[in-house]
């Protein structure tokens, strides 16, 4: 083939979900038929045998990637010489491989060689205008954004339009690729001088559509972004009190959480500190540590925080603030709001916060559990003996064995001098992030989450989830959990029990 021969086309990326239902060879053939017969021009086919499976059922041009997971390298596209030359034997008529500048099995330049040398084109996927100047260099026939937005920190929405610009004034041969969602983004990335433009999750995986359109529809029937409500997070030490819509936080104040004066001194401690908000919500969100039945809270481990059994929490929040009320477990709230608004992207999830106590919530479905659902801190197990789990692991438990040590110290002053290097204070945390970690693995072998979101001052503490993820080192990645930061922080409890009163009205 040419290179003109993609000239101002689309090509789409048939790549199914991996494990997902349509990860079959019958399945990416169809899709690449379909894509052919609408009137795609060129297809982006992952793994050899799929490359195989589609190259007689069309008549296209095939560019082939092959995906590693490996120990030594972040490179994950087509990082073997033997896969570019496997992928050209199967079939495709363009090999694309990761040309980031990264720690690399095989250099760049000895992938475009070894696939120039068998007669085909190559597609350098770049994260940046260094990576398709590098790959310029080499000798490669397109660059393309595919990586942009992939190599670290936050991943973007939108794709990388700028990118594709930059790249033009290298070369007409930039291929647009990543996060192109919508018909707009498409003639968009065409604009910007795309000598052709990929699509591949907004036409090949259902999963993806799907929860794109159901994230619309529910917004579309939730209040959330029109309705402003009182969100009120009670701690074990601290409580937080936010204005919220739509998961934005429009104001917010923090007062103690001063044990002995009990629930109904809280609330009306709660009303005097926003009296000047009055006129500015519409409902109230109670998140608490504990558990929620018929409105009535009760403590299911005191030493978190005691409260008389069974208080009528809903009862005498409406009477002190005189709107409607709706309350629910603080971990639950934060799993909907990270769901919601920060790190669920859009699948199962459950969310662990280990702070003073350990609690947690589950979603599934798109929907939280409530009940007894998520408190994991309470299981009692061979590794904590006869207690509850979060008295042998969470911030209470840090501190009382750091004066066991000698060592009177917070558990964030623990954090400290363990992230220093003194060998007692590195001691207690491991034990602490050890027991957190083979909580994970038991929560990922009951209920096998998309992610588990690690919150909380302990959680989130430095270094506290890496502790976590070593321990996790060598076990089976099929049955190892994918622990990701809570991305709300210590306001994902008021964000998520904010939009759930509102949904619940």
């Amino acid at each position: 083939m040419q290179r003109d021969d993609i000239k101002k086309s689309l090509i789409v990326s048939c790549q199914p979900v991996p494990g997902g239902p349509t990860d079959t060879a019958e399945f990416v053939t169809g899709f690449a038929k379909a894509a052919v017969d609408a009137g795609a021009k060129a297809l982006r086919i992952e793994s050899i045998a799929y490359v195989k499976a589609v190259r007689p059922a069309v008549n296209v041009p095939i560019i082939g990637i092959v995906k590693r997971d490996l120990d030594d390298s972040p490179v994950r596209i087509t990082p073997f010489v033997a896969d570019a030359e496997a992928l050209v034997d199967a079939g495709a008529d363009i090999v694309a491989f990761d040309a980031t500048d990264r720690l690399r099995p095989v250099s760049v330049q000895n992938l475009v060689q070894a696939i120039k040398t068998r007669g085909k084109l190559t597609m350098a996927d770049c994260s940046n205008l260094e990576d398709a100047r590098n790959a310029l260099a080499a000798g490669v026939d397109f660059v393309g954004t595919t990586l942009s937005g992939y190599v670290g920190g936050p991943e973007p929405v939108d794709p990388d339009i700028g990118l594709i610009t930059a790249m033009h004034t290298l070369t007409p041969y930039v291929i647009a690729e990543g996060r192109i969602r919508t018909v707009e983004q498409a003639a968009a990335a065409a604009k910007a001088g795309a000598f052709a433009v990929v699509v591949g999750s907004a036409i090949t995986r259902t999963e993806h559509v799907t929860s794109w359109f159901r994230d619309a529809v529910a917004a579309a029937y939730d209040a959330d972004d029109t309705q402003t409500a009182l969100a009120i997070d009670i701690g074990g030490t601290k409580t937080m009190v936010a204005l919220v819509r739509g998961g934005e936080v429009l104001a917010e104040i923090t007062v103690p959480t001063v044990r002995d004066m009990g629930p109904d001194a809280w609330l009306a401690m709660i009303a005097d500190s926003i009296r000047s908000w009055t006129d500015r919500y519409s409902r109230v969100g109670i998140a608490v540590t504990g558990f929620i039945q018929d409105g009535c809270w009760s403590a299911l481990n005191p030493a978190t925080l005691g409260i008389p059994d069974r208080y009528p929490l809903v009862d005498k929040a409406t009477a002190t603030f005189g709107k409607p009320v709706f309350a629910v477990n603080d971990a639950q709230a934060a799993a909907w709001g990270e769901y919601r608004f920060g790190a669920g992207d859009g699948g199962d999830l459950v969310f662990l916060t280990i702070s003073t106590g350990i609690g947690g919530g589950i979603i599934v479905n798109g929907r939280p559990l409530a009940g007894l659902a998520g408190h994991f801190g309470l299981i009692r197990g061979p590794s904590a003996g006869q207690s509850p789990l979060e008295d042998q692991t969470s911030g209470r438990w840090i501190a009382a064995e750091a004066a066991k040590a000698g060592h009177q110290a917070t558990a964030a002053e623990v954090f400290e001098h363990a992230n220093s290097g003194e060998a007692w204070a590195e001691a207690i945390i491991s034990q602490s992030a050890f027991r957190a970690a083979t909580l994970c693995c038991d929560i990922q072998m009951m209920l096998d989450p998309k992610h588990i979101v690690i919150g909380g001052g302990i959680g989130l503490a430095v270094a506290y989830l890496d502790r976590i993820r070593d321990c996790l080192a060598g076990i089976d990645a099929r049955l190892t959990p994918v622990l990701v930061p809570a991305r709300l922080g210590s306001r994902a409890g008021i964000v998520g029990v904010a939009s759930l009163a509102v949904r619940r009205d």
